[in-house]
């Protein structure tokens, strides 16, 4: 990897230019599409030493959207996020490792109040200023989870085989910080 330097420094997400989004499988043909649009993070990053950055970062539940009310109400119900009861998923950095031009951030991801540790791959897309006088840092980056493993089991059986909605769920995160 080429020279971190720039990247060092304390930097906020900025979720007006982020997106956090995910996909699942539903009935074994299509992928359905949604995101999450309240959240905050911090980013704690050190170019000289990688391994000692942080992240972390908070989501509200209840900001779910797939464009699709009725299938957003039953996300946010107790059959998969249960919102009132768990208004955040979090995820907290425990390492970081540099892997040829990626950033493996591994971290505890809490859904529903169950905690697990998942790698996230990073790519580090660029670091800038910005026409206010700011710089600002940009990441793509994605994660598979088993949404088993977080308690989020609710499914329908098909009548031509496999379920209604998939267990594995992608994860994706387009990330845009300011330095502060």
């Amino acid at each position: 990897m080429s020279d971190l330097t720039a990247t060092s420094g304390l930097w906020t997400i900025d979720p007006t230019h982020t997106t956090i989004g995910f996909s699942a499988r539903h009935a074994m043909v299509a992928k359905v599409r949604g995101r999450f649009s309240a959240f905050s993070g911090t980013l704690s990053l050190d170019g000289a030493s990688p391994a000692t950055s942080r992240a972390e970062l908070t989501i509200e539940t209840a900001s779910i959207t797939t464009e699709n009310a009725d299938r957003d109400g039953h996300l946010k119900s107790a059959d998969f996020l249960d919102v009132e009861n768990f208004p955040t998923i979090t995820f907290t950095s425990t390492d970081v490792q540099v892997q040829g031009s990626a950033f493996v951030v591994t971290g505890d991801l809490t859904i529903k109040g169950t905690t697990q540790s998942v790698p996230v791959t990073f790519e580090l897309l660029g670091v800038g200023g910005d026409p206010w006088g700011g710089t600002r840092i940009g990441f793509e980056g994605e994660a598979e989870i088993s949404r088993k493993d977080f308690g989020l089991t609710w499914n329908v059986a098909l009548e031509t085989g496999g379920v209604l909605v998939s267990d594995t769920v992608k994860l994706q995160f387009d990330v845009e910080a300011i330095k502060q």
